[in-house]
């Protein structure tokens, strides 16, 4: 089973740059897509009901502006449309759906630009999201968690540390999150097959920094501990071009 998760930076936007032909001929059972920045009327037919899938949307209150969707081949058994928690969710950023053996969780987690109230909301939405997985985690299921961290969690995954230790997205607290995240019993994916570096997500627009690959890791697949040993593979499709962003992929072993 493939699955795939993508910050397209406009799920419109990237309608004109051919989604729809990597949609059906990617190979995935799920694509999770974040920042869609569109409401589900607002979208083509193609967007909303694509055929061959069952479609999702959660959206921001503000229009333009946020919103994640996940396209699966295989009708869930039921949807959460966020977190519970009405601050966090009138942005659109979390859809859950679960499955007969697993909960799938596509996020879009926030930026911390803005100053420091953004970073506190960043931390606190973290930690909703946090809590959100271990309750899940009890159930017995597996828990695949994807979408956009916005936060790079190692030197190792971004290509100049050193000049964004100060900057957020590598703040020590957004760092030390990660760190409680993965001890709290979950897997980076990627880094359970790739411990090198040079291997980025997202890359600057205004700067040209794909061309450079000057970039940062960002985008995340993380699986239960238990659940890990079915992993089969993880990457990135950074040849995919039409966001700021690359999609990421896992495949493993149908749950």
């Amino acid at each position: 089973m493939k699955l795939i998760s993508w910050n397209v930076n406009g799920l419109r936007a990237i309608e004109k740059k051919g989604f729809s032909d990597f949609l059906n001929n990617c190979g995935a059972e799920i694509v999770a897509i974040q920042e869609t920045k569109a409401h589900p009327e607002q979208l083509s037919d193609a967007l909303r009901t694509p055929s061959g899938w069952y479609s999702y949307f959660c959206s921001a209150e503000r229009k333009g502006y946020s919103g994640v969707a996940v396209y699966t081949r295989q009708e869930p058994l039921n949807v959460w449309y966020g977190l519970g928690n009405e601050e966090f969710d009138k942005e659109g950023r979390t859809l859950i759906l679960e499955y007969a053996d697993f909960f799938f969780i596509n996020i879009y987690y926030p930026n911390g630009g803005q100053g420091p109230e953004r970073i506190d909301f960043k931390l606190r939405f973290y930690d909703c999201f946090l809590q959100k997985s271990k309750e899940l985690f009890k159930t017995g299921k597996s828990v695949v968690v994807c979408g956009d961290v916005n936060t790079a969690h190692q030197a190792i995954d971004l290509a100049r540390p050193k000049e964004n230790e100060k900057n957020t997205g590598f703040l020590p607290e957004e760092r030390a999150w990660l760190d409680r995240f993965f001890s709290e019993g979950f897997t980076d994916t990627f880094r359970h097959f790739n411990k090198d570096g040079g291997h980025y997500s997202w890359w600057d627009y205004k700067t040209g920094a794909r061309k450079r690959n000057v970039g940062w890791r960002i985008d995340y697949f993380m699986i239960d501990e238990k659940s890990a040993h079915r992993l089969k593979g993880a990457g990135m499709l950074s040849e995919v071009m039409g966001s700021d962003h690359c999609p990421i992929w896992i495949e493993m072993d149908d749950l």
